[in-house]
Order: structure tokens, then sequence, then C-alpha cells
């Protein structure tokens, strides 16, 4: 019986163990979790969601605290179309947090950073092609585009020295999104170099309808890309991603030809996963009732989430002028819209309460909105139970491996720790 190590990925003429660590945002992929991935000979992502913010608990930078002091002056304004991003600080911030973990990789791996084009800044085209820009010129080895269709992404950097050099990927949930990504890049002569295809059963944001997500099979749409890809004569590998959760599931996929896996879940429960400590521990206790589909997300995708997590129903006052990372091209949210209608129709309440939207910034950047695959209720199955009812957490390289090593649907539980003293 096959492991994924009996596998190999292909990407430039090099081969690296077929399992990539998913770009969980603001930084709960953190650069220690993907420094492992390149260590073990895998694929890491970096986030470079609210990479500002990143940077400013990283390097003791004041990219937030000089954004919210500049446009101070609008915090009670409902209209932020002034509220915008300086780009040079926008491209220190992305330099300083690739650039070093870039230096401290090791390893034969490779590092790659998510870029999410729902992330428009008040600014779509010009924020996102200075995030791209700015990590290759750090010396990331890719980039991986999500949260969108990209069509004009790659168009933006093909200016750059390192367009052809670096790695280029995209995320897409159906033969049709592919298609219009590869007709809209043959004008430049540049395809992908590899195409993560992500299933229904993935954390967070999703590339399905609110209501049909259920209708939707990781297997079926990987069966239908490698046969699109096949009448093609396209060679690019296929990266399946969501819902994969042991070794087993992984080499399900490797048989029928992917080129490795994109897998997330497991890694949140680990010592290196920027998610704090007691977060953690709610993702162990979840049941499978706990994790929901829902549309709270203001960039209009659905989100997996612990039913629990803070930030659904909570009415806190707009972030934009400190964050503001999903205000449109004209400066606008749909938390914004939401929380403004609330604030309206009760005005003499102290807090408002909004069901439909989330301030999905503020809430990301404070780790209180708990987005997660939908097999999390099988973590606990992953440790060990402590006598106080918490779960041991587990180290990176522990899931990794076993990952790369186990077969028969097996989990490998890690050695117990010692009993303080």
């Amino acid at each position: 019986m096959k492991c994924v190590d009996d596998f190999r990925l292909k990407l430039g003429g090099k081969e690296y163990v077929p399992i990539m660590i998913g770009g969980m945002g603001v930084d709960i992929s953190t650069s220690e979790l993907a420094l492992e991935a390149a260590r073990l000979g895998g694929i890491g992502h970096i986030s470079d969601a609210m990479v500002p913010d990143v940077s400013d608990r990283k390097f003791d930078t004041t990219f937030v605290k000089d954004k919210t002091k500049t446009y101070k002056f609008n915090i009670n304004n409902m209209d932020k179309s002034v509220v915008k991003f300086d780009l040079e600080r926008l491209a220190e911030a992305t330099r300083l947090h690739v650039g070093s973990t870039m230096q401290a990789k090791q390893g034969n791996g490779l590092i790659f950073v998510n870029c999410m084009e729902k992330l428009t800044m008040n600014a779509p085209r010009e924020t996102l092609q200075t995030r791209m820009s700015a990590a290759l010129d750090a010396g990331i080895d890719g980039i991986t585009m999500s949260a969108g269709l990209h069509l004009g992404s790659f168009a933006l950097i093909a200016d750059h020295p390192r367009f052809r050099d670096a790695f280029l990927g995209i995320i897409v949930s159906s033969v049709r999104a592919l298609q219009l990504f590869l007709r809209k890049v043959s004008k430049l002569n540049r395809l992908p170099d590899y195409i993560i295809v992500e299933g229904p059963l993935a954390g967070g944001h999703l590339g399905f309808g609110m209501e049909d997500w259920k209708d939707y099979d990781l297997h079926t749409i990987m069966d239908e890309i490698h046969a699109f890809m096949k009448a093609e004569q396209l060679d690019i590998p296929l990266i399946a991603a969501g819902g994969i959760f042991t070794g087993s599931d992984a080499v399900s996929f490797l048989e029928k030809g992917a080129g490795g896996v994109q897998v997330a879940t497991r890694f949140t429960v680990t010592h290196e996963c920027g998610l704090p400590a007691d977060v953690k521990q709610e993702y162990f206790k979840a049941s499978e009732e706990d994790i929901i589909v829902n549309g709270v997300s203001p960039t209009g995708y659905p989100m997996r989430m612990l039913k629990n997590t803070p930030a659904i129903g909570s009415g806190i006052r707009p972030g934009c002028e400190s964050y503001g990372y999903l205000l449109d091209a004209t400066g606008n949210c749909s938390y914004i819209n939401s929380y403004n209608r609330e604030v309206l129709a009760n005005p003499d309440a102290k807090q408002v309460v909004v069901m439909d939207k989330t301030c999905l910034c503020t809430h990301m950047r404070n780790f209180n909105c708990w987005t997660c695959g939908h097999y999390t209720y099988k973590l606990k199955d992953t440790t060990h139970k402590r006598a106080d009812g918490t779960y041991q957490v587990l180290s990176a390289e522990h899931v990794f491996k076993d990952y790369q090593f186990s077969v028969n649907n097996e989990i490998a539980l890690p050695e117990r720790e010692e009993a303080a003293a």
C-alpha cells in the first residue's frame, strides 16, 4: 500500500514532497509553519493578508498606528472613500515579512505567499500589484493567487524581472474558473506553474454558492479538470485541496494523477500555527455540529467557521481607518452598510448587533473569526486529552510526517507530554 512519500511533486525541474501547507490569513500560517514545511522538503505558505499589522507585531513597525493617526478625523464618517494605503509603506511591510522568512529558510522545500484578490484595499489593482511585486522583490519562491478569479493579476507583474522566474499558481474550484483564467493569461505567453483545485470542504472562504456547496465533491472536480487538461494537452501539476485529513486521503488523489495536495486544518493546532492557545483548544473541542457555513464575510463568498466564533453577531465599529482591507474601489464594504443600518435602526443602543455581516478585518486581526475546515471536528482524534480536559498541541513536523508516511487512513498520535512536576 502506497503512502504520500512514494510520490513527488515536480516543479521547475526539481522534486518536492507533495505536501503543501495552505495559506491561512493574518499570520495563522506563520513564517515558522511555512519554514517547517520547507525544511521537510515540502511547500509552505505565508499569507500577505493584513501584512502591515503582521509586520507591526513581528518587527515593531508602526504601519497601523500611523495609518490610524492619518485618518483619525474620518473614524465617525460613514464614507470611507478617503481611506487609502500608502503603497510605499505597504511594499515595505511586505518586504519585511517575506524577506525575513526567506532569509531563515532551510532545507530543500519552497515557501510561497498567498495573495487574496478580495483584499481590495480601496485600490484593487494598485494594492495587489504592490503586494505581489514586493514579495517578488523580497525573494519569495512563488505566489499563490487566491480568493478571486485573478483574470488581470498576471498582467500586473508581467514587467517584473522575476515574472518568469518565480513559481506562480492559482486556486480554482471549477473547470469554468480555470478556463477563464487560462484564456486571459494566454495573451502573456505565461501559464501558471501549478493549479490548486479547492473543493467544498476547505476552511475559510469557499469558491461555491452559499446554497450549493454541498452538491460538489473534490474528486469529481479534480476528474473534470484532469480531463480538461488532457484534452488541452496542458502539463501543469494539479494540487488537490479541501478535506484531505489523512495521508491515505492524499494518496487517493496522487494515485489519480494529482501532483500534490494542499492541507491546512491539521496544522491549525500545531505549536507553529499563529492561533492563540485558547483558540486551538476551541478547534480541538469542536463537534461536527459546531462547524457551519455562513455568509457573514463582506467578500460575498461563503465562509466555513466554528459557530461559536466571536465575530458572528458582533456589531463593532468598522475599523477602516486602521485596516480597511476589504474596502472596494469606491471605499465601500458590505459590513459598513450593515453596521450603519443597525445604528440608524437603534439610535439609543450602546452596542448594536450585526448578524448578516462581520467586520472581517478587525476580527481576523484579533483572532476572533474562527474559520476552519470541514473536518476540524476530527482534530481531537489526532492527539491526547490531558487530565485537565485540554488537548495536547502538536508539532508541525509530526503532522507533516504523519501525512507523508501514514497508510490505511491511520493517524499517528504524538508522544505524550510528561506531566508537570
